[in-house]
């Protein structure tokens, strides 16, 4: 059990880092990028389940569809939705959202002509491997070796600080802190779907739907609406 617990935290903690340090530093195009993340995010975690085969079960349980869950899912991610967008337009004129676009540009190579290839990327493909790597490896699989209490919070922190170099650059100190713990608190109710349902499909589509979200105020900025 020792053995599980230390190998969940590391290789969360471990892998978060690398992708931060990435985006921090080499600022690689962000489809060279992909590659990157499948590989940290869902082959490598992949390994626990093969090297530790009675985990298996609980991987498969990962994946058991709950209708119940996904519809009460399905509202709140139409609810985050409108709070993300609805959320911009209040805050347009106290934030500075000015550096964003230059930032996915000059450190992603993300523009106005491919962005609805990332978007669509970021919403479906990508939530699917923060919400299996964060949630269905690193606090429901996590969860069965450690005190709860710690799973809940160890997993938004990793969430919330592998973002931090994606984010760093776009936004000033406070808006960054902000996003930072917004993030945090996201995780943690990410955490309790999984937790109440046992399944990464409600905090996926909720995931989706925030997406969603920022990539509709992506196209806002990149003026491609």
């Amino acid at each position: 059990m020792q053995n599980k617990r230390n190998c969940i935290v590391l290789t969360v903690f471990v892998f978060s880092l690398l992708v931060t340090l990435v985006d921090a530093f080499l600022h690689p195009d962000y489809f060279t990028k992909i590659p990157v993340k499948i590989l940290f995010f869902l082959i490598l975690p992949l390994l626990f389940f093969v090297i530790f085969s009675e985990d298996f079960k609980g991987f498969k349980s990962l994946f058991a569809l709950e209708f119940k869950g996904i519809a009460k899912a399905l509202l709140l991610g139409v609810a985050v939705y409108a709070v993300i967008v609805g959320g911009y337009f209040a805050l347009r004129g106290v934030i500075d959202f000015s550096n964003v676009t230059v930032s996915l540009t000059d450190n992603m190579g993300i523009t106005a002509e491919n962005f609805l290839y990332v978007s669509l990327y970021l919403s479906i493909i990508n939530s699917f491997l923060e919400e299996f790597f964060f949630r269905g490896y690193g606090f429901v699989t996590l969860k069965k070796y450690v005190d709860k209490r710690f799973a809940y919070i160890f997993s938004p922190i990793m969430f919330a600080f592998y973002h931090t170099g994606m984010m760093w650059g776009m936004f000033d100190i406070f808006t960054f802190a902000l996003l930072s713990f917004g993030l945090i608190i996201g995780g943690l109710i990410f955490n309790y779907l999984n937790d109440t349902n046992g399944t990464i499909y409600s905090s996926w589509l909720v995931h989706m739907f925030a997406n969603f979200g920022i990539n509709t105020v992506g196209f806002i900025l990149f003026d491609a609406v």
